[in-house]
C-alpha cells in the first residue's frame, strides 16, 4: 500500500485516524495497540507472508535489547550476535540471489535462485539493529514492553521508504508523545505537500526519465536527449523520496510523533560534501554514528581515514540495492568526497562549485538509474556526444509538449517558494487563508492525478 494510492488516501488513514481519536481509546497502552495493528495491516496489505519475518526479526531484536542492557560480561557477544543476524537476513533476502548470479557468471555454472525482497527491507532492518547498538550504548534506554519495540519498527508512516527513525528519537515518544490540534495540522499540511510532490511532479518528469532510459536499451540517443532524462530523473528521485518523507514526517505529526528531517535543498549544496548532508539525512547520520564513527572516524591516519570512508560508501552503494550499478554509485561518491577532503577543490572553484556539485550529482543518478553497468557507460557516452547526434525528434517533441514541467521542477527544487512566501507582508489571517487555499488546490490536483494515473511507482520502496 502506497500512501498516494486511492485505498490509503479514502479507506485506511480516514479509518485509522477515526480508530485513533476515537473518544473511548484514551489511554496511551490503547492509542499504541492500535497504531500497531494498522502498521502491521498495512505492511501485511503488499507484504502478506513477509509480515511475519518482521514479526519473527522484531522478537529476535526485542530479546538481543535485553541481553545487550545487562552489565555483564557477555552483552558484547550478544551485541555482535545482534549485527550477525540483522546482516545475514538482510544479505539473504536481498543481496544472495545476486551473489549466486555473479558465481554463474564467473564460473560458467547454473545455479537457479530466486528470493523476493520484502519491501523495505533495508529501512526496518536497520532500525532494529539501531536500537540493539543505542541499547547497548546507553542501558537505560531499553524497552522491556515487547509492543513497544514492534510499534517502533513498524510503525507505518516511515515502515517502508523511512526516514531511518533512530530509537533514540522517538524512545520517549511512544509512550509520552502529546497529540494536539496543531501539531495534527501541521502534519495534514505536510502531509499534502508531500503527495503534491510525489503525483504532480515526480511521476511526470518520472515519466520522461523512465521513456528514455528504455529508448538507450534500443539505440542511440541524442545529447539534448540523454541529458533532458538524466535531468528528468534527478527531479524524479527527488520529488518521490523527498515527498514520501514529507508525507511521512506529517503522518507521524498527525498522531502525535516528530521524526527528524530527512532532506535539505540537497540541490542547492556547494559541493559533494554539503549534497550528503543534505539528502537523505538519516541514512547520512546512520552510517556516520554506526559505521564511520566506530571504525575510527576521522581520529586516525589519513590512510585509515580513506579506509573508513571506503567501507562506508562502499556499503552505502550497496544498502540501495544488489546491483553493480549501485556498489559502483556509491565509491563514485567515495572518490569525489576523498578527493574534496584531500585537495579541498570545492572550496577554489567559488561561483563555480555548484555547478561542479550538480554535474557530478547528475551523473552518480545516471549510474543509480541505470539497469546494468553497460547501459550506463552507453547513456554517459550519449550525454557527452559518443557516436551519436547533438539534438533528435525525441528532445524536440519533449521540449515542445512537456518541457514546461522541467524548469517548474528545478525552481521547487530550491528555497526560493520558501523564501517568497516568507517575504509576503500581509496580515496573518489573510496569510492563513492563502495557505488553506493553496493547499486545498494542491490535495484536490493531487487526488485528481491519483484517480486517474496508472503510473504511481515509489522508487525508494525497493531499497
Amino acid at each position: 500500500m502506497v500512501f498516494s494510492s486511492t485505498v490509503f488516501l479514502f479507506l485506511f488513514l480516514p479509518i485509522t485516524v477515526l480508530l485513533y481519536y476515537c473518544p473511548l481509546v484514551k489511554s496511551r497502552k490503547l492509542k499504541n495497540i492500535i497504531l500497531l495493528i494498522v502498521s502491521l495491516l498495512f505492511y501485511a496489505w503488499g507484504e502478506p507472508l513477509f509480515v511475519f519475518l518482521m514479526l519473527f526479526s522484531i522478537v529476535i531484536n526485542y530479546f538481543l535489547g535485553i541481553k545487550v542492557s545487562k552489565e555483564n560480561k557477555n552483552r558484547k557477544k550478544y551485541l555482535i550476535l545482534a549485527y550477525v543476524y540483522n546482516l545475514f537476513m538482510l544479505f539473504i533476502f536481498k543481496y544472495l540471489t545476486f551473489f549466486i548470479s555473479n558465481i554463474n557468471t564467473l564460473f560458467n555454472t547454473k545455479i537457479n535462485l530466486s528470493i523476493a525482497l520484502p519491501i523495505g527491507i533495508s529501512f526496518f532492518t536497520f532500525q532494529m539493529l539501531s536500537y540493539v547498538i543505542d541499547v547497548y550504548r546507553n542501558p537505560k534506554i531499553v524497552q522491556k514492553n515487547i509492543f513497544n519495540v514492534a510499534l517502533y519498527i513498524s510503525l507505518f508512516p516511515q515502515l517502508i521508504a523511512g526516514p531511518i527513525v533512530r530509537y533514540e528519537t522517538v524512545a520517549d515518544q511512544i509512550e509520552n508523545r502529546k497529540e494536539s490540534m496543531s501539531l495534527f495540522s501541521s502534519g495534514m499540511y505536510r502531509f499534502v505537500y508531500g503527495l503534491g510532490k510525489k503525483v504532480l511532479i515526480s511521476n511526470y518528469v518520472g515519466m520522461i526519465a523512465d521513456n528514455i532510459f528504455y529508448n538507450i536499451s534500443y539505440g542511440p540517443i541524442s545529447v539534448v536527449t540523454a541529458w533532458l532524462g538524466a535531468i528528468a530523473y534527478t527531479l524524479q528521485i527527488y520529488f518521490d523520496f523527498s515527498g514520501y518523507s514529507d508525507m511521512a514526517i506529517g503522518l507521524g505529526k498527525m498522531f502525535g510523533f516528530k521524526f527528524e528531517e530527512n532532506f535539505n535543498y540537497p540541490y542547492i549544496a556547494k559541493s559533494i560534501t554539503d549534497f550528503w548532508r543534505r539528502w537523505h539525512i538519516s541514512l547520512s547520520t546512520w552510517f556516520r554514528d554506526y559505521v564511520y564513527i566506530p571504525l575510527g572516524g576521522n581520529r586516525c591516519s589519513k590512510g585509515r581515514q580513506t579506509f573508513n570512508m571506503f567501507v562506508v560508501w562502499l556499503f552505502t552503494g550497496m544498502w540501495h540495492g544488489a546491483n553493480w550499478t549501485f556498489i559502483v554509485w556509491g565509491l563514485f561518491y567515495f572518490v569525489l568526497l576523498f578527493l574534496e577532503k584531500r585537495f579541498k577543490f570545492d572550496k577554489k572553484l567559488g561561483a563555480f562549485s555548484h555547478a561542479y556539485t550538480l554535474f557530478f550529482v547528475i551523473i552518480g543518478w545516471v549510474i543509480f538509474r541505470a539497469d546494468n553497468l553497460g547501459m550506463a557507460g552507453k547513456y554517459l557516452g550519449s550525454m557527452f556526444g559518443i557516436n551519436t547526434i547533438f539534438i533528435d525528434r525525441m528532445a524536440t517533441d519533449y521540449i515542445s509538449f512537456i518541457g514546461y514541467i522541467i524548469p517548474i521542477s528545478i525552481i521547487l527544487s530550491t528555497p526560493i517558494v520558501k523564501y517568497l512566501w516568507n517575504k509576503i507582508n500581509v496580515n496573518l489571517n489573510v496569510k492563513s487563508i492563502l495557505k488553506v487555499c493553496t493547499t486545498l488546490i494542491i490535495f484536490v490536483f493531487s487526488i485528481l492525478a491519483c484517480v486517474s494515473s496508472t503510473y504511481n511507482p515509489f522508487i525508494y520502496f525497493n531499497f
